[in-house]
């Protein structure tokens, strides 16, 4: 495909996501179609998607439209392309530009399309992190590094990165955690590689690896991770410390690749219905990651920022509240109580554990602590609870 068949495709693309569409099902079904893409194209096709999304305030302001064409337009200007260069008609690129959308278009004036943010969200952003507001809302605009986390019970930072080149994989070490490792190239050749396949790395972001490494586990403690997904916080436990490791979590198909990935990471973990949470009590350390806005991550997932709005929020808060309050009954007298986000907003971090002390007798917090939006990490929250004696 030529760059400018490239850029019809996202279009194309675009226009099914501003329809409604979720982002991979339109490229997969637009994949499907075009047997004449390579590996290299659909790379590409998806870049351009996924970035457009990102930033689709400014660049539907700079393109003069929020369509697919406009937004296009838009992220071409942005890099300080000509369109005319690329929308030339030719082949199977898009149709020259018009009069009209030669002259459209400029610089984002509205707050909201200058963070692409929607305007409720750069209220929120700024209540949250005042003067820091806007440095997070542009690392949003930012593709997310790709991070794998080692397991330190089978080989070290340095062992990992050997095995990793010689499948030709390229990582650099990074100081947010002691186990992370940023890769810089051969992202898609990681699933294939002898040290993923055998447990010695693990795809981690890491502030979360960060996260759990500021937990203190006693050894022999019995750990549930209590919204489990797909357990990747319970492995990064695990790799540390020796322990019993049950994982829930309220949609149990998250958690059907958890035991063969513990397995390869040589641990066991024993997954728990609902009905078995309270059979298995009391625990010395109950997680809560809970289900949030993922406002840290939106650079791996941008749909979700323009997708939230404040009534899922206010749902959101509401569920978070309610599970730290069921899992406190989990908690053995004197343990730990975790309650981790990927979120950046108040409302769900601070606000919650703000909530939990005023009203659980007895509890008191340990600690907490935020990790930014980064070249090396999402936004994270985590707090640790201690229980009543």
């Amino acid at each position: 495909m030529t760059p400018g068949a490239r850029v019809a495709a996202a279009i194309a693309v675009l226009d099914q996501v501003l329809d409604g569409q979720p982002a991979e099902q339109s490229l997969t079904r637009w994949a499907r179609g075009a047997r004449y893409a390579g590996s290299k194209d659909r790379a590409a096709v998806r870049d351009h998607v996924f970035q457009a999304i990102r930033c689709l305030r400014s660049y539907a302001s700079l393109g003069g439209a929020r369509t697919g064409r406009g937004v296009m337009i838009g992220a071409l200007r942005a890099g300080e392309t000509d369109p005319d260069t690329l929308f030339t008609g030719e082949g199977h690129a898009p149709a020259p530009l018009t009069q009209e959308e030669q002259v459209a278009g400029g610089p984002p004036e509205a707050e909201g399309d200058r963070l692409d943010l929607p305007d409720w969200l750069v209220t929120a952003f700024r209540e949250t992190l005042g003067d820091d507001a806007v440095a997070a809302a542009h690392a949003l605009r930012c593709r997310a590094p790709v991070t794998l986390r080692v397991n330190e019970r089978m080989k070290n930072r340095q062992q990992a990165s050997e095995l990793l080149e010689k499948d030709c994989v390229s990582v650099h070490p990074v100081d947010i955690a002691p186990t992370a490792l940023i890769v810089t190239s051969g992202t898609r050749r990681i699933a294939g590689s002898s040290a993923y396949r055998d447990g010695i790395v693990e795809l981690q972001d890491g502030s979360s690896q960060a996260a759990m490494h500021a937990l203190t586990v006693s050894p022999g403690s019995r750990v549930l991770d209590y919204c489990a997904g797909g357990g990747g916080k319970t492995l990064a436990l695990a790799a540390r410390h020796d322990g019993t490791w049950f994982a829930h979590d309220a949609e149990p198909a998250r958690m059907k690749d958890l035991p063969p990935r513990a397995a390869r990471a040589g641990c066991a973990v024993t997954l728990l219905s609902a009905a078995d949470l309270t059979r298995h009590a009391p625990y010395d350390l109950v997680l809560c990651d809970v289900p949030c806005s993922g406002s840290g991550t939106w650079r791996r997932a941008p749909e979700a920022k323009w997708r939230l709005v404040p009534a899922r929020f206010a749902e959101l808060t509401t569920l978070q509240s309610e599970i730290l309050d069921h899992a406190k009954s989990l908690v053995r007298p004197g343990g730990a109580l975790v309650y981790t986000t990927c979120s950046i907003l108040r409302p769900e971090n601070e606000d919650r554990t703000d909530e939990f002390i005023a009203n659980s007798d007895g509890w008191e917090m340990k600690f907490q602590r935020r990790w930014p939006i980064s070249d090396t990490g999402d936004g994270f929250y985590l707090a640790q609870f201690t229980a009543p004696g």
